[in-house]
């Protein structure tokens, strides 16, 4: 099992800009081919971490005749701190949309939400390690599951990657880990990352554009909210459009 990396997360704020696209260019890493599994299950913390970690993959695997799911375990309603509960029961519902609108631009089905309370998923990781595992139980032999990389560095992504183990381990199901922070906080060389377990998957120029497509469903995150500041900067997108795609095996 990974070790978790809030530390190194909490320190390195986004007002800080994280490691830059380019840097992540020069680390080479084998491939992984996925065009013979019969099905793919990706587990999303939060509504578009699905489309930023695997969504090239998704697409293209979709597109490929591969039965593709998503399962976002909470509504993203934390989103925006200081929310009223009503603004937050606003953002939830919004945020459901465009995870459906931007599953409708991947090529894939209407997604199953959870409804776990975003910010708190560790203090639920009993309950989704059971529901994950009821979800792996009734797929297709064969079936990979990917979830967010335990060791990713934000808790919400940390917890889900350990219910999706747990839940892999209960079922024999294959178990991939996804990271979408790490290009954050991380380095080509940190040895906080199982580089040994990290293989790339490719994906044509139209799976990329289809997942660029789909990245701009989440305009709640990417735009400003009520005269603030977005909740994702402009340059955390373009890293996670720009990096490729990659899983721990």
């Amino acid at each position: 099992m990974t070790g978790g990396n809030a530390a190194r997360f909490a320190a390195t704020p986004l007002s800080g800009g994280g490691t830059p696209a380019r840097e992540w260019a020069i680390r080479p890493t084998a491939a992984l081919d996925l065009t013979e599994c019969p099905g793919l299950i990706v587990v999303a913390p939060h509504p578009d971490d699905e489309t930023l970690g695997m969504g090239a993959t998704a697409a293209q695997l979709a597109a490929s005749g591969v039965d593709v799911a998503v399962v976002s375990v909470s509504d993203g309603g934390a989103a925006e701190p200081g929310a009223s509960p009503s603004q937050r029961i606003r953002l939830e519902s919004l945020r459901r949309r465009e995870l459906r609108r931007a599953t409708e631009v991947l090529g894939i089905g209407a997604p199953m939400s959870l409804g776990l309370p975003d910010g708190q998923l560790a203090d639920h990781e009993d309950e989704l390690t059971e529901s994950l595992a009821v979800i792996l139980e009734k797929a297709a032999p064969g079936t990979r599951c990917a979830g967010t990389w335990r060791g990713d560095g934000h808790p919400d992504h940390e917890a889900v990657g350990r219910a999706a183990a747990a839940a892999c381990a209960r079922t024999g199901t294959t178990l991939l880990e996804y990271p979408v922070w790490m290009w954050h906080w991380a380095s080509p060389t940190d040895p906080a990352v199982p580089w040994d377990r990290a293989r790339s998957v490719r994906a044509s120029p139209w799976a990329l554009h289809r997942k660029h497509l789909a990245a701009q469903c989440f305009r709640s995150q990417f735009e400003a909210a009520r005269g603030g500041a977005p909740v994702l900067p402009a340059f955390v997108l373009q890293r996670l459009l720009t990096v490729g795609e990659l899983v721990f095996v």
